[in-house]
């Protein structure tokens, strides 16, 4: 498994690493439940459209593709041919691609968690904000972040909801037309609970996948990860 995240403002109480964080901390609740292992992160990624803030650092789509593809090669060589791509950024969207690309050619490769996935995960944990308007910074980055590392959670998150549910500009003008705060979603309803309830959820999502990439026949096989 492969967690990809990012280096971008999160408003001004979640650090810049969290959708890393968030990533780092999905696939390890999968490997605590499944026989997979874990690759280190890749921390910077496609983050252009929070450019406005300061300390968000991003790389091309075509590096990052061209980054995880090669992770994907050497694996192969090393006798390791079935990746999973953990993704914590929404603006990731060339892994999509990565993953297309690279089944066509016979890989065994995965994108995970799925909005599916999330959209599950959202309603079992409780969460309150629909996937449209949990944006940025909002409940649920901020649940996960409460849940395993409320220590770099600042003060500032209980008075921080903004929403800006029509963003069909964002590609064009960034995020920076659309909040002042880099936030866009309702933080204030966030709670370690509903962080460790979504992770236990995206798991459980994660059966799915694994069946899938370990069958011998391509297709989905019942597992018992209990």
């Amino acid at each position: 498994m492969l967690p990809v995240g990012s280096f971008e403002q999160h408003g001004a109480y979640l650090p810049l690493s969290t959708d890393t964080l968030v990533a780092c901390a999905i696939a390890q609740e999968v490997a605590a439940a499944f026989p997979v292992h874990l690759l280190p992160p890749v921390t910077i990624s496609c983050s252009h459209e929070h450019a406005a803030w300061p300390g968000t650092v991003s790389i091309s789509s075509v590096t990052l593709h061209a980054v995880v593809r090669d992770i994907a090669d050497s694996l192969r060589r090393s006798g390791v041919d079935t990746l999973v791509v953990v993704n914590g950024h929404g603006g990731n969207y060339v892994l999509g691609n990565v993953v297309q690309e690279s089944t066509a050619a016979g890989a065994r490769m995965a994108l995970f968690p799925a909005a599916e996935d999330w959209e599950t995960a959202r309603e079992q944990a409780g969460i309150q904000t629909s996937l449209l308007t949990d944006m940025h910074a909002g409940e649920i980055e901020t649940s996960i972040l409460l849940h395993r590392h409320p220590e770099l959670v600042r003060p500032g998150y209980e008075t921080s909801d903004f929403e800006a549910d029509d963003r069909r500009q964002l590609l064009t003008l960034g995020m920076s037309a659309y909040t002042k705060s880099g936030v866009i979603g309702r933080p204030s309803r966030a709670s370690a609970e509903k962080g460790k309830e979504l992770l236990a959820s995206l798991a459980d999502s994660f059966g799915a996948y694994f069946s899938l990439l370990t069958s011998e026949t391509g297709l989905p096989a019942v597992v018992d990860r209990h």
